[in-house]
């Protein structure tokens, strides 16, 4: 039934936000790098040049593997993601927060609008 639901999500995920493509959405992240203890929090920043809320995800990639999700429609956590893992935001201004990172959190993170297709921004 979990897994139902999860796909019933994405699915809902999928109509509401692809859908809803209206143009080109520019989408950037700050700050480009950052170096961060284990056990601190680290906050990533993303922006959209418009309102996308709520089709914003957030991917990890690590070294020879493909993105993995880990947050969709702004703070729901993908089944599997750690609860050190939170987003917050609305309109143009989304955060990814990592309480408590571990070494194993190390990669590229990035910030999709669904509105702005396929493309990712690292």
């Amino acid at each position: 039934i979990d897994q139902m639901l999860q796909c019933s999500e994405s699915l809902i995920f999928f109509l509401l936000c692809v859908s809803e493509c209206r143009g080109q959405i520019s989408v950037t992240q700050s700050p480009s790098t950052t170096a961060a203890q284990p056990g601190e929090t680290v906050k990533i920043n993303c922006r959209t040049s418009r309102d996308v809320t709520p089709c914003v995800s957030w991917y990890l990639q690590k070294p020879g593997e493909t993105p993995k999700l880990l947050i969709y429609y702004i703070s729901t956590l993908q089944s599997g993601t750690p609860s050190r893992f939170s987003g917050s935001g609305s309109v143009t201004d989304f955060t990814l927060t990592i309480s408590g990172v571990q070494t194993e959190d190390a990669g590229h993170y990035y910030c999709q609008s669904a509105h702005s297709g396929p493309v990712l921004t690292q």
